[in-house]
């Protein structure tokens, strides 16, 4: 990307660090020159992200984003340790492929608690603090917010939802200087891909009807989205989401 990414003396938090999307969103701000605050549940992971990182004063906890106090709690030490914050990444997913009859209520509730209400209570308490700095709040999404996926009712139900939830609070805030992104990536090569299990007796032409004829998303190119969203540089972005799909989505 030929824009000139600058976060010099801000402050981010990115949900997924430990990993995939999350992993390469925390070296890409890392590397513009931003201060992290770095969540996950899988502390090896968040360890190994740390460790990869320039030197600079990062920081990592290990949260349960099924928890509501624990969202709160993680943008709450963030601000009280770096004094400020001036962006949000909500980079932390899950899916888990089910028959819809089938889908066990507790995967249900805890895809949905991950996908859409960790977000936006994360949002809840970053955006005091970024309405103080011009900061950015930035969403991922996935092709699975705009077309159905087989199996995936959980996953494209929460996606679709974080998406209309990105521009609801955009409109809400155009009188304010926030910003409110959303990207939207493909598939890609990530922990979620790898420990792909389709659901037992499942149709395997029904699985490939959202694989992109192009193959998959770089993570790096959806990172360098996440991180230009975050950024002073995205400023003219707001209640967008990005597609970065290879052309899953456009018919």
């Amino acid at each position: 990307m030929s824009i000139a990414i600058d976060m010099t003396g801000k402050v981010a938090l990115v949900t997924g660090a430990a990993s995939g999307l999350g992993r390469a969103t925390a070296l890409k701000l890392a590397q513009a020159g931003a201060r992290l605050y770095l969540v996950d549940v899988n502390a090896e992971g968040l360890t190994e992200t740390k460790n990869l990182l320039p030197e600079g004063d990062h920081q990592v906890a290990i949260v349960d984003l099924a928890d509501p106090d624990a969202c709160r709690a993680a943008v709450d030490a963030a601000v009280a340790h770096f004094g400020q914050l001036d962006a949000l990444c909500n980079v932390a997913g899950l899916i888990y492929l089910s028959n819809s009859p089938g889908m066990p209520k507790p995967l249900w509730d805890k895809t949905l608690a991950v996908n859409l209400t960790a977000p936006f209570l994360l949002s809840q308490a970053a955006i005091p603090h970024l309405l103080k700095v011009n900061g950015a709040i930035v969403n991922v999404v996935s092709s699975a917010a705009f077309i159905g996926e087989a199996y995936a009712a959980a996953y494209c139900a929460s996606k679709a939802g974080l998406l209309n939830l990105t521009k609801a609070m955009a409109m809400e805030f155009q009188k304010q200087s926030i910003r409110i992104n959303a990207v939207a990536p493909g598939g890609m090569i990530t922990n979620i891909a790898t420990n792909f299990r389709p659901p037992e007796g499942c149709d395997f032409e029904l699985l490939k009807r959202f694989s992109g004829m192009r193959g998959t998303v770089e993570v790096d190119d959806v990172a360098d989205m996440v991180a230009l969203l975050a950024a002073p540089a995205g400023r003219g972005f707001h209640g967008n989401c990005i597609s970065i799909d290879a052309g899953i989505t456009a018919g």
